[in-house]
């Protein structure tokens, strides 16, 4: 079978460590052909790893779009409000699409490149990678088994851990709403796709609350400087000061965001210059560090969403009450518990089931849409992960964010008319 020739816009984190690696293990199916990426260290390296020719390697989106159709389908896991521009522009030139998520910060442009694919019968897979996970799958199947009956009512806790919020939502690219999206978009519209996924329900209504609380400038410590290495006298205690975190001897992320040279100087150099060695008590961040939602979807059940930064953990737990039973189950730990309620009090047989993950990232989902949206494009799988369902898990986070600042219940049909011709 002729191999499905791949383009790269936007060679960061995600796309050419998260995403490309799939054409290493595959490589009998598919191959990279193009890339396109501002910063000139990665562009080389994705055309080192990759084979693509340097005539095939564009310094923007804009240039590579402006070659026509050169590939069978693109990636497009550039910055957040540059998703729709490209991936409007990749429709109309005849691609296929594996957007990151969110689609888009703007609630308009999520349902005009819906209609704009639908119109043009394109296939666009948003990367909600915990679906392609053995953990959501497992819950899934126990769902649908009829185990636990009839679900009643879900808890599910967004556990952010106190680094990675540091790390992305105050010192990294998602740190400011206007130049990103707001908190329950960027990090949380994969809960709420998991969540309509998982009850194969729509949502009726939502409201939420939410607040930057912790990292603003009146919770500085005494004396501390405004970079972490000027000086700081809080160096020894504080969990957030940067050279813990940065200059240790592993390299990985989140440290790679540093840039493609991971030498010692190289990252100390980035933190005395760049975003990462800011005091995350003296930056402009804006976005929420801790949020809860209250959801009501179509078929009845009610969910209580909680997402928080200050949590050591990065873990997603979670919990079903359903009609004859319920399921505790922790995503880092890849644990899931599932208890059948007896016929006496506090009675009841448990089940628990210990998953291997994935090896690569969030558990294997990474790889796991990657294979999907492959085997989209060879014809011997049908979308799982439509681009009218992930439009309408992100009018749930949108939603929830109109709720916070507006402080009251939003009805989604209601909502989503607004945005809808």
């Amino acid at each position: 079978m002729k191999k499905i020739k791949l383009a790269l816009v936007g060679a960061g984190e995600r796309g050419q460590n998260s995403y490309a690696p799939y054409a290493k293990l595959h490589g009998y199916e598919v191959e990279f052909v193009a890339v396109a990426e501002p910063d000139f260290g990665r562009r080389e390296q994705f055309c080192n790893d990759y084979g693509v020719s340097k005539e095939h390697a564009y310094e923007n989106a804009k240039e590579f779009l402006s070659q026509g159709k050169i590939a069978d389908a693109v990636l497009i896991c550039t910055q957040d409000k540059d998703h729709f521009d490209y991936a409007c522009t990749a429709i109309r030139l005849g691609y296929d699409i594996l957007l990151e998520k969110p689609i888009s910060p703007d609630p308009l442009e999520c349902i005009q490149l819906e209609e704009l694919a639908m119109k043009h019968k394109t296939t666009i897979v948003v990367c909600h990678v915990m679906r392609y996970t053995k953990f959501y799958r497992k819950i899934k199947e126990i769902m649908e088994s009829g185990a636990i009956g009839d679900v009643v009512s879900i808890t599910h806790t967004e556990n952010v851990a106190y680094w990675h919020y540091a790390h992305s939502y105050v010192r990294g690219n998602w740190h400011r709403r206007e130049d990103s999206s707001p908190m329950i978009l960027a990090k949380c519209c994969h809960d709420m796709d998991i969540l309509a996924w998982l009850l194969d329900s729509r949502c009726k209504s939502i409201s939420s609350y939410g607040d930057l609380t912790y990292f603003k400038e009146e919770n500085a410590p005494v004396g501390s400087p405004k970079r972490c290495m000027d000086g700081c006298p809080h160096s020894s205690t504080c969990p957030y000061y940067a050279p813990k975190i940065y200059l240790t001897e592993d390299t990985k992320w989140p440290t790679s965001c540093l840039g493609t040279d991971t030498s010692y100087e190289a990252r100390k150099k980035a933190l005395q210059e760049g975003p990462y060695g800011v005091c995350v008590f003296h930056n402009d961040n804006d976005v929420v560090d801790h949020q809860v939602a209250s959801i009501l979807f179509e078929n009845g059940v009610t969910v209580a969403f909680t997402m928080c930064a200050f949590s050591n953990a990065c873990d997603r737990t979670i919990k079903f009450m359903g009609t004859k039973g319920e399921i505790r189950a922790s995503m880092d730990k890849n644990t899931i518990e599932v208890t059948e309620f007896g016929q006496g009090i506090m009675t009841g047989t448990t089940n628990v089931y210990n998953l291997i993950p994935g090896d690569t990232g969030h558990s294997g989902g990474d790889e796991g849409i990657m294979e999907e949206f492959v085997s989209i494009l060879k014809g011997v799988r049908k979308n799982s992960n439509t681009i009218s369902q992930s439009v309408h898990s992100h009018i749930m986070a949108f939603a929830a964010e109109e709720s916070r600042l507006q402080g009251k219940t939003i009805e989604i049909t209601d909502y989503e008319k607004k945005f809808r011709s």
